[in-house]
């Protein structure tokens, strides 16, 4: 998927609108980019398809609405840009503090504040219950549930995007935990996978 395709695929699904809006969010991130090291530096020319519609796609596995939690959310990916484009209320964790600062910043910017509650803090200390749970490049499947199981319910929706190792980290996960497990493919890069689980508790 081009950069350009990438923003067809926004415009096409939220408007041309959406596109404008998250233009804003691409440039705060670029500019961030420089004092701190959000994304990798080889992504930045390809941020639409890797990072912008990579998070997007995610909202075609939720409910319509809840309370979303987005843990290691580090530049808003996929976190504000679920915030951005969906209807749900977006709980962002980040432990490490410029970049919980920046999130924070960057709410108000793209103006989703009301919608955006940013946490400075490990996932282990957050209280809350959530309703769907996403994490992207921040550990594997077993150590993300049991960092959160004390946030989820039965009822919680993981959606996870993951690379090559998604299928053998299910199979090592199951070992711990029961639940319902389904991969699809990335529909940025066929080697990828999102991993969508529910019903997940401890055997």
């Amino acid at each position: 998927m081009t950069e350009d395709e990438a923003k067809g695929w926004i415009a096409d699904r939220y408007g041309a609108a959406a596109v404008d809006r998250l233009s804003i969010l691409v440039a705060h991130v670029a500019a961030e980019a420089v004092r701190q090291n959000l994304i990798a530096p080889s992504t930045m020319e390809t941020i639409w398809n890797r990072h912008i519609v990579d998070s997007a796609q995610l909202l075609d596995h939720a409910p319509r609405t809840g309370l979303w939690l987005d843990i290691g959310s580090g530049a808003g990916f996929p976190g504000m840009v679920l915030a951005m484009l969906g209807e749900h209320t977006v709980c962002l964790v980040e432990p490490r503090r410029r970049r919980a600062t920046f999130l924070s910043e960057l709410a108000d910017a793209v103006g989703v504040h009301a919608g955006v509650d940013v946490r400075c803090s490990r996932v282990e200390t957050v209280t809350l219950q959530a309703d769907i749970i996403t994490a992207r490049a921040v550990a594997s499947l077993d150590n993300l549930f049991a960092w959160s199981a004390h946030v989820a319910t039965p009822e919680t929706r993981w959606i996870l995007p993951k690379g090559k190792s998604a299928l053998e980290e299910v199979a090592s996960a199951k070992k711990a935990w029961h639940g319902v497990f389904h991969v699809e493919h990335s529909i940025t890069d066929p080697a990828s996978m999102i991993i969508l689980a529910s019903g997940v508790t401890r055997r």
